[in-house]
């Protein structure tokens, strides 16, 4: 039957949305109406039209609107996770979970819900988002932007009103109760603090003056050096790219590679399988004015990864620097005071009281302290560098994004645009994407690379003018400069084109348009196209000539050979995210297999002294296919032996031939067997895998799966340091069977195409599916696809929306 909207239903933009509800073919919408399936009142209200896998095409007639489907179908699937964000962005985790707990890590780096809550209920305290709320546009976020999350919050508390939640991780849980705008645009300000503030919560809120008279003194200089030594080594590991929870892969191809002569894109983010930073996959419509669909982070309005009839584009983790340390000279006898050009400046303190459940159930107050600058909070850490604050000297951060709550308005603004000469003025307006690139591609063959990011204005004369010893230490390695506190000299300035002070504007941005392929994996700007290097920006930016890692290498060759050999279609793009080629093992697995072959009596000995057999592991290493799908046998074995050689081995002793800036993407190369961990390594490796009694030569997918609703689903892909495009990063653990659950790794996949119909070709996959409830039908839908190495194929025109056999229709208002 048909279904019919009533005079009193959406106020949209006439035919438009009558066509939604009316031109159902037959048979589409015989199931029982949804019990929000009525006509709208006189609030906000949104058309939702559900195709395959539980994917939702929001229709709406305004961004009030818009937001409110948005806001009503992402409760639907993620409520749980949705109010668990909300419940950290208010600071209230002490409250309901207790203070000692850890948090999931999705919205700061915090160690407790206690430093959690301190953190932002001191942001919520001073009033920061209400601020930048109150800022005009550019600097501020746009009408539109606001209008967003305000319909957001409505339809996100429709939805509780209207529903009962059948998930169990919140079900009945107090702490699920409804949202304001506000608590959407903090969660959205989290996000862009992730790699500044955010990941320096706990010194943040565990900074403590000296006692105040106190003598600076002097370190002993070994005492001194020691400490620098460390100090640089943490910042080295902090900003380690292989140890990152969140990386992606993507390529935009010209027209000159493809089969039509338009661009194509595919991306392969690597993000966290569970907690707040999940993706989550719609279309947006406003008829006559909006049209895109793809992947949201939970809790942000607009699309964050996608395409819309004329462009695709996708974000990549960039190695930008988005913050700045300010090293203090403090007042002699007066540890809260510091100088600037020889005056005394007075900290601000700001004193913090968080509610918090004892062990006895009974909520009592805990009170903390911090410190603030003129350049930002005092910290005492940040990523694991210690930081310390003594009688003489102290450190501030300054994050760039501190004053940034543009990031809805970077997706709004991409998904209206309309080529890549769009996306980039689109991003040149907004400024608004605090820690990643972009890259995109167009139906008129263009191709864009462009690490459009918010990044404090160090330039190379102020650095090397302002840095202090530290600084100059660290500064060159991981671009985190170390600035000189006490001099008004120091300020970052303004470039012109940028809409906010300290940091740099739009034509400082390493960018790349038209190459033949534009690709990232992570590594900095460099080699975006191996044939077309970009070079000339400050270290903040990330590093130039450097090794470049696995993942990098790899994908580099990948799409290298696909673009050469031309007539590109979307089915590449697919083969190329399924294809789970192991570039570590191309290089190493044959010199490994060989090695084994030769050592002496087919035995090495393990970590613990013990002699172990290896010799069945060499005719499994010479005969493994050198991928990470799911049926590889001898895949396991070189990966627990990899994960092995490569932690306990330096570059630079793993391989014979070494790095060559001239030679970056085959270099380093031939592996160093000669090294007494390889053949420890390969015995440690053998005899785990015997222990847990797991054959060395088990498919892959036995031993890397995931388990829903009681059923195994095997995983293909593989770790950072093997270098596979479908990177998985899992929990191991033996008794499990293996990797029994993924951690973080791809997520939401897109792979976009355009034939000038306005039609867009696109395949999408959403890896850990639509909802994380497990009473929902799109809890492992899409993870069953991904196991078997497919791909939804997706329907964004309207007359392919309607036709879905799963279609169903939602009218969903306030009322």
């Amino acid at each position: 039957m048909n279904l019919r909207i009533r005079s009193r239903a959406l106020v949209l933009t006439g035919a438009a949305l009558l066509a939604v509800a009316t031109a159902l073919p037959p048979g589409a919408a015989a199931a029982a109406p949804d019990r929000t399936d009525r006509p709208s009142g006189d609030g906000l209200s949104a058309v939702i039209r559900y195709t395959e896998y539980g994917i939702p095409h929001i229709v709406a007639g305004d961004y009030p609107s818009l937001g409110f489907g948005e806001g009503w179908a992402q409760a639907a699937d993620q409520v749980c996770v949705l109010a668990d964000g909300f419940v950290t962005g208010r600071g209230e985790r002490s409250r309901y979970f207790g203070p000692d707990a850890a948090t999931d890590g999705s919205l700061s780096s915090a160690a407790t819900n206690l430093t959690s809550d301190l953190f932002f209920r001191g942001i919520n305290a001073a009033g920061t988002v209400e601020k930048l709320l109150a800022q005009p546009a550019p600097a501020g976020p746009s009408r539109q932007a606001k209008e967003l999350m305000r319909g957001y919050a409505a339809g996100y508390n429709a939805w509780l009103r209207q529903h009962r939640v059948t998930d169990p991780a919140c079900r009945g849980a107090a702490w699920v109760k409804p949202i304001t705008t506000l608590d959407v645009a903090r969660h959205g300000y989290a996000l862009a603090l992730l790699s500044g503030q955010g990941a320096a919560v706990d010194g943040i809120t565990g900074a403590r003056p000296p006692v105040a008279g106190a003598q600076p003194g002097q370190a002993p200089r070994r005492t001194a050096e020691r400490r620098t030594a460390g100090q640089v080594a943490a910042a080295r590991r902090h900003f380690d790219r292989s140890r990152a929870d969140m990386g992606s892969n993507a390529v935009a191809f010209s027209g000159e590679t493809t089969a039509n002569g338009r661009g194509l894109l595919i991306g392969n983010p690597h993000y966290p399988w569970h907690g707040g930073r999940r993706f989550w996959q719609s279309q947006v419509t406003i008829p006559g004015e909006l049209d895109a669909a793809g992947g949201s982070l939970l809790g942000v309005t607009s699309i964050s990864i996608g395409h819309n009839s004329r462009i695709a584009w996708s974000h990549t983790v960039a190695m930008g620097v988005p913050l700045t340390m300010r090293e203090l000279t403090l007042v002699p006898n007066d540890p809260t005071s510091y100088l600037v050009d020889g005056r005394p400046v007075k900290m601000t303190k700001r004193t913090v009281t968080v509610p918090a459940r004892g062990a006895d159930g009974r909520t009592t107050e805990v009170t903390r302290t911090q410190w603030w600058t003129r350049y930002g909070p005092v910290t005492t850490s940040y990523g694991g560098i210690d930081l310390p604050w003594t009688a003489g000297s102290a450190y501030a951060l300054d994050d760039a994004n501190a004053a940034n709550l543009r990031f809805s308005d970077a997706g709004l603004s991409l998904s209206k645009a309309r080529s890549v000469d769009g996306v980039r003025d689109a991003l040149n307006r907004t400024q608004g994407l605090p820690w990643v690139n972009t890259i995109a591609a167009d139906s008129g063959g263009h191709s864009l690379f462009t690490q459009s990011q918010v990044l404090p204005r160090l330039t190379d004369e102020l650095v090397a003018r302002c840095s202090t010893a530290l600084g100059r230490q660290i500064y060159p390695e991981t671009g985190l400069a170390v600035l000189d506190g006490s001099r008004g000299s120091c300020g970052l300035g303004r470039d012109a084109d940028a809409v906010q002070d300290g940091i740099f504007g739009p034509s400082a941005m390493p960018t790349l348009k038209d190459a033949p392929y534009a690709e990232n994996s992570n590594d900095s700007a460099w080699l975006a196209n191996a044939d077309q290097p970009l070079t000339g920006y400050p270290p903040v930016f990330g590093d130039i000539g450097t090794q470049r890692s696995m993942r990098t290498r790899g994908a580099i060759e990948d799409v290298d050979a696909m673009a050469e050999r031309g007539r590109l279609t979307v089915a590449d793009l697919v083969k190329q995210q399924f294809a789970n080629r192991v570039p570590a093992a191309d290089l190493a697995a044959d010199d490994a297999a060989k090695a084994c072959a030769a050592l002496p009596g087919g035995t090495a000995v393990d970590s613990g002294g013990k002699r172990v057999d290896v010799s069945a592991a060499c005719d499994v290493l010479a005969g493994w296919d050198r991928t990470v799908r799911t049926d590889s046998a001898g895949a396991l074995l070189f990966d627990r032996f990899w994960r092995r050689l490569s932690d306990a081995t330096p570059e630079r002793e793993l391989w014979r031939v070494p790095f060559s800036a001239a030679d970056p993407v085959a270099t380093p190369n031939t592996l160093n067997t000669a090294d007494p961990r390889f053949a420890r390594s390969l015995a440690d490796a053998v005899g785990e895998l015997r222990a847990a009694r797991i054959a060395l030569d088990a498919p892959l997918g036995e031993h890397q799966f995931v388990v829903r609703g009681g059923k195994r689903i095997p995983v293909s892909g593989g770790t950072e340091s093997l270098g596979v495009w479908n990177k998985t990063e899992a929990d191991w653990n033996s008794a499990k069977g293996g990797y029994s659950e993924v951690v973080h790794g791809s997520s939401y996949i897109q792979a976009v195409g355009f034939d000038g119909s306005g039609c867009p070709n696109a395949r999408t996959l959403l890896t850990y599916s639509q909802s994380s409830n497990p009473n929902s039908p799109h809890y492992s839908d899409q993870t069953e696809l991904y196991s078997a190495g497919r791909m939804v194929k997706e329907r964004f025109c309207a007359q392919d929306i309607l036709a879905s056999p799963k279609l169903r229709v939602v009218r969903v208002s306030e009322h």
